[in-house]
């Protein structure tokens, strides 16, 4: 049990509670003297089945397990003194002093176990060993068809606080049973931990250390105006941390509700009574997101929303997630709130709080790096406040494994693993496995390979501290246009970018985007782009002009769905937020209006001769053992091939060397050149090939080559 230090260091508050109770002692003294007056006590062969007034007398004797004082020091109306819990729990729910007395009698059993008996036997029926709203009134001194009867209706802060339960419906009004949950009489005993029934739906977070950048004040100061719930949409930025920070900053216990938790009708209709009594009890706020997750479209989720905002009056509610609110949620509008994206200072002061942090749960000394290293490996990232803890902590257990530094390469798999699978089924991804020294490309377009990585590593800086792409409610997504012919290096140049960018790599699959259905290519597509704007990856669309290809004059009904097509996807690559790559093998197909929208076009020619020779030396690799008349500048120089071509005809010309169990020679290259040819319906022409065409011609026909 989590007892908090207030009540461990101050007992004046459970001493008050303890004095309180003695008084409900005293009249339930008082009600079993008068009922011993008036009981016949007959010897009665089935006595132990019920408790006689000497049974009574008994207990009563018995010392008290809440130890009072005398009986004739105790108050008559006592004031429970600042740090009792009684007192704020009275203050929060806005009870009256009756409210307390009733709430008390309904306790005592929980706390005492000799009320069971009594309580039985005032009841007369000692299977009945809680009050019941006749014998609460009673031992209140309140006539049972007075006003006081109405204190448990359920618009009465008792009931409608959650903390009283009102037991057996089917009874008559004055014989229903009173209970109070286990988590109010914790509460009251000192206990801070959430209520059991919410476990796994909602964490408590106390945020981080002040100060706090905006707009985590002004959403602190709104909240605290109790005239209704605040909305915090994120563009960009982390609106759940902001929601959290901002409970922080106002002194309160935020306790987070994850909506994507939510998964039976029955969660989703107690949630709302148990996080506002909850709230209550400890004295802090609600937050509730993303809201998106909850799909409030849907009617039973839009009342849930609803009674959330009704329930939780008088408790600070902020919600938040990527959507704005809909008036229709609720009949109070939220204060609304948007947030960007964090400065490269805060991104970096996050971090290394939880590295920090994480490298204090570790037994290995692990040393972290600093902020001028730091700020570039994770600056491009786009993760939220638990994503960031859960990464950091991935990171520093993979170093401290290993007994060493933790580096940026343990960060970038960290961040890998915060990735969700959503967009893993809608397409095929690749973990990075190349790099810059793998390219062989032209300068300009190595410099233009260089500008994609730039863009995406300072995007949120330039487009969104800076505002350099305002209105029109754009995204703030890189898209690039790699052109060039097949073979070229397009895909390869994707895998480096997403490498450089510490992140993977997703190639979209045509054949799970286009539809024959109209309509079910869009729906495919805005799947792709909702997961993809989730994850920290680089979207590689292959062969785009499939899909964003030139709308053409409307003749007939397939050429009115094609425009709607490449109509809805301009405008969502307006709105996208991710990093994305288009190639293409012929330039001129793709419509100019997506043209307008790429950020970064690279052009991929065929490779020159001086190109090639680096190639076919990299293609080959050093662990290949190569003879001595093999001459790459002879294949750089005579065939024009692409890099893709290239790599073909190594891997082809290595398993003819592997079968001849000797180092690869000019015979097996110029072989596996020939098939490439045939492959891709190319004229062998023998003043290309020189004399190592006699020679292909010889091994041919039998005989070995030379």
């Amino acid at each position: 049990m989590d007892v908090s230090p207030e009540a461990q260091e101050d007992p004046a508050g459970l001493a008050h509670l303890w004095e309180r109770l003695a008084r409900v002692e005293l009249r339930v003294r008082d009600a079993v003297g008068a009922r011993h007056a008036t009981d016949p006590t007959p010897d009665d062969p089935y006595r132990g089945q019920y408790l006689t007034p000497e049974g009574a007398e008994r207990i009563l004797r018995a010392p008290a397990a809440f130890h009072p004082g005398p009986a004739g020091g105790v108050p008559d109306a006592p004031e429970g003194p600042d740090g009792s819990r009684l007192r704020r729990l009275a203050e929060a729910f806005g009870l009256l002093p009756l409210d307390e007395e009733l709430l008390l009698v309904a306790l005592a059993p929980d706390i005492d176990a000799r009320f069971e008996a009594l309580y039985g036997y005032l009841n007369d029926d000692l299977t009945r060993r809680r009050p019941t709203i006749g014998l609460a009134l009673d031992l209140c001194g309140q006539p049972v068809a007075g006003p006081a009867r109405f204190r448990f209706s359920a618009t009465a802060p008792l009931v409608r606080g959650g903390l009283l339960d009102i037991t057996e419906p089917d009874r008559p009004f004055l014989s229903r049973t009173l209970r109070v949950p286990d988590r109010v009489a914790a509460h009251l005993l000192g206990d801070d931990e959430p209520d059991a029934r919410l476990a796994g739906l909602v964490s408590t977070d106390h945020g981080g250390p002040g100060p706090y950048e905006q707009p985590v004040p002004r959403v602190a100061e709104a909240a605290l105006t109790g005239g209704g719930p605040v909305h915090v949409r994120a563009r960009g930025g982390d609106a759940g941390r902001v929601a959290v920070e901002a409970l922080t900053a106002a002194g309160r216990r935020a306790l987070v509700l994850d909506v994507a938790a939510l998964t039976t009708d029955a969660e989703i209709a107690r949630v709302p009574h148990l996080l506002a009594t909850e709230a209550r009890l400890c004295g802090g706020g609600i937050v509730v997101g993303p809201i998106e997750a909850l799909e409030p479209e849907r009617p039973e989720r839009a009342r849930w929303l609803r009674e959330l905002c009704a329930t939780t009056s008088g408790v600070p509610l902020i919600t938040y997630g990527t959507k704005n609110w809909d008036p229709l949620w609720s009949r109070q509008s939220p204060v609304p709130f948007t947030v960007g994206p964090p400065t490269t200072g805060s991104t970096v002061t996050r971090w290394r709080q939880a590295l920090d942090a994480a490298v204090g749960t570790v037994d290995a000394p692990v040393t972290v790096p600093g902020d001028d290293e730091l700020g570039p490996a994770v600056v491009s990232y786009r993760l939220d406040a638990e994503q960031v803890r859960k990464a950091a902590t991935v990171a520093v257990r993979a170093a401290a494994a290993e007994r060493r530094p933790l580096d940026t390469g343990d960060l970038r798999a960290a961040v890998r693993g915060q990735n969700g699978a959503g967009l893993e089924r809608l397409a095929r991804r690749i973990e990075p496995a190349v790099g810059w020294d793998d390219l062989v490309l032209p300068p300009p377009t190595r410099r233009q390979l260089g500008e994609l990585a730039l863009r995406a590593h300072h995007r949120d800086q330039v487009l969104g501290q800076w505002r350099m792409r305002p209105g029109g409610g754009r995204g703030r997504g890189v898209i690039a246009l790699f052109a060039g012919e097949s073979g070229t290096g397009k895909t390869m140049s994707a895998e480096v970018v997403a490498a450089e960018l510490g992140m993977e790599l997703y190639v979209v699959d045509l054949s799970t985007v286009v539809d024959k259905y109209i309509g079910e290519t869009e729906k495919n597509l805005e799947r792709i782009f909702v997961e993809a704007s989730e994850v920290n990856g680089v979207l590689l669309f292959d062969e785009a002009d499939a899909i964003f290809g030139k709308r053409s004059e409307v003749k007939d009904a397939h050429d009115k769905n094609a425009n709607l097509e490449s109509a809805y996807l301009l405008q969502r690559m307006e709105s996208f937020d991710g990093i994305a790559v288009l190639t293409t093998n012929l330039r001129a197909n793709l419509d100019e209006a997506f043209t307008r929208r790429i950020d970064v076009i690279a052009d991929f020619p065929m490779p020159d001769a001086r190109q090639r020779l680096a190639l076919w030396d990299r293609c080959l690799g050093p662990a290949l053992p190569r003879d001595e008349d093999l001459d790459l500048r002879f294949c750089a120089d005579r065939f024009e091939l692409a890099g893709g071509s290239i790599r073909a005809c190594a891997v082809t010309a290595a398993y003819l060397a592997a079968e001849a169990g000797r180092p690869l020679g000019m015979g097996q290259l110029v072989s596996a050149v020939l098939q490439e040819y045939r492959k891709l319906g190319r004229l062998v022409l023998e003043s290309e090939f020189g004399p190592w065409m006699k020679n292909e011609r010889t091994a041919a026909s039998g005989q070995p080559r030379r």
